[in-house]
């Protein structure tokens, strides 16, 4: 569904992606992971034509069809939806605002009712405005937000990030029920063991280059590859 072909880009002179290669298929959660600033934020936003990094080489398709050289809004409404690292929300928007303002009936698109339902949080919290709402509020909405718009692809750029662990669970749950629906998902993560609770394939990443890929249990099962490259002893 979506492929990823020798993949360069750069900030300015400093290059942060190198020559990547990698694919997702449809209702396949695959798992990018790396020690902070190797690259797996600039892969997302340069899957998502968002400017920064520019892109030097290399090719992004999405059934087929190229995405580079789109714009971001343009590549969004090919059904590729993105939960950004930071929620990236609005302020002064309520829950329920952020909601309804997508709510267009796209195809496979979540409902209101379906995001309330989903995390019910959100629901005791609609009348909230985005700056009232906590780091695990505010991720949660911005999931919800994303599946608005009807996902065939999901880009989440550490949707953990800060979270209880009960909180932790109830996304795991989410990510597991949108495989199910056929949705692929591109899942950037340092919570390693949500990561691989959820995940049916994984890439690391190293200086902006693939430096490992394979299964979950291959990769739990190799120590030196979780130490060279994730740090875990």
């Amino acid at each position: 569904m979506l492929e990823i072909t020798k993949l360069s880009a750069a900030y300015g002179e400093a290059a942060v992606l190198d020559g990547v290669s990698m694919q997702i298929a449809e209702g396949e959660i695959v798992a990018l992971l790396g020690r902070n600033g190797m690259g797996k934020t600039s892969l997302v936003r340069s899957i998502m034509g968002l400017g920064s990094p520019h892109l030097i080489g290399g090719n992004v398709r999405f059934d087929g069809k190229d995405l580079v050289g789109l714009r971001s809004h343009e590549i969004a409404r090919r059904r590729i939806g993105y939960v950004p690292q930071g929620r990236r929300l609005f302020q002064s928007l309520t829950v329920l605002e952020h909601l309804e303002m997508l709510d267009q009936g796209l195809p496979g698109a979540w409902s209101v009712r379906k995001v309330f339902d989903a995390f019910p949080r959100l629901e005791e919290r609609k009348s909230n405005r985005g700056n009232q709402l906590s780091g695990g509020e505010r991720q949660l909405l911005a999931i919800g937000r994303a599946l608005m718009t009807g996902p065939r692809i999901l880009l989440m750029d550490e949707p953990t990030e800060g979270l209880a662990p009960v909180t932790v669970e109830l996304v795991e749950n989410v990510l597991t029920d949108l495989r199910k629906q056929g949705i692929g998902i591109l899942l950037v993560e340092q919570n390693l063991y949500s990561a691989l609770a959820v995940a049916d394939r994984v890439y690391i990443f190293e200086t902006g280059r693939v430096v490992w890929q394979g299964k979950p249990a291959e990769l739990l099962a190799d120590q030196a590859i979780l130490h060279r490259y994730l740090g875990i002893h």
